[in-house]
C-alpha cells in the first residue's frame, strides 16, 4: 500500500466542537441508523499525517459508496472513492492513479449501503468518553485490514471524530470543518474515469 493511501486511510478524524459536558452513551443502532440516514455530506478538513506533516482540503461524501479527498496546494493530490474501489491521482506523476478495493480498507464500513454495527466481530469497543460515545469497529471477515473509531455526539448525533488505524499500525488525523449535508452532486464528482480523462485532457 502506497504512502499516501496509508497516510489517508490510515486514520480520519472530525474535530470535537464546544460539545456539552456529559451525554448518555449512544446506542449501535441510533449510531447506525444515523449512517443509513446519511446520503451527502461536504466538509473542509485538515490533515495531521503519521510523520506530523500537515494538509489541508475538502471532503465529499455520497453513501453509498463514494467519497472524494481533494487536498489543496501545494500537496494538490486527489483520492477517490467509488465503484467499489479506491485511487490515489498524485499532482506529481503523469501515471495512471494506484488503486485498491474499498473493501480493503476501513472506510468500507461507512461507505455500505447499510450500517449494521450490531453485526457480530465487527464492534470491538463501546464506550462512553466525556460528552461522547465512542466506537471501534472492524470487518468481521478481514479484521487485518485496520479498524476504524469513531466518535459522536448526543444531541444532535452527529460524527465528531474519526480515526482508522491500518495493518501496520500508523494512524492520522483529519480535522473537518462544519459539514453541509443533503446537496445533490454531479456523478463525475465522484468517478475515476472521468477525473483520468480530465487528466489526461490537461496534459501537454
Amino acid at each position: 500500500m502506497s504512502r499516501i493511501l496509508r497516510l489517508v486511510l490510515s486514520s480520519l478524524a472530525v474535530a470535537a466542537m464546544a460539545l456539552p459536558a456529559a451525554a448518555e452513551k449512544l446506542s449501535l443502532a441510533t449510531i447506525s441508523a444515523y449512517f443509513d440516514a446519511l446520503t451527502t455530506a461536504e466538509a473542509p478538513f485538515r490533515q495531521i499525517n503519521a510523520d506530523g506533516s500537515v494538509s489541508t482540503g475538502v471532503l465529499y461524501i455520497q453513501r453509498p459508496g463514494r467519497m472524494r479527498f481533494e487536498y489543496a496546494p501545494p500537496d494538490r493530490t486527489l483520492v477517490l472513492a467509488s465503484g467499489g474501489q479506491v485511487a490515489i491521482f498524485d499532482s506529481r506523476s503523469n501515471q495512471p492513479p494506484e488503486q485498491y478495493p474499498l473493501r480493503r480498507t476501513p472506510l468500507n464500513l461507512i461507505l455500505a449501503r447499510r450500517v449494521d454495527l450490531s453485526r457480530a466481530r465487527m464492534v470491538v469497543g463501546h464506550a462512553e468518553a466525556g460528552p461522547l460515545t465512542t466506537v471501534t469497529a472492524q470487518d468481521p471477515e478481514h479484521p487485518e485490514i485496520g479498524r476504524i473509531e469513531m466518535a459522536f455526539s448526543a444531541a444532535p448525533v452527529a460524527l465528531r471524530q474519526w480515526v482508522v488505524t491500518d495493518e501496520t499500525g500508523a494512524r492520522t488525523v483529519v480535522e473537518i470543518g462544519p459539514m453541509q449535508t443533503g446537496k445533490r452532486y454531479p456523478t463525475t464528482l465522484f468517478s475515476i474515469p472521468a477525473e483520468e480523462e480530465n487528466r489526461t485532457r490537461r496534459r501537454p
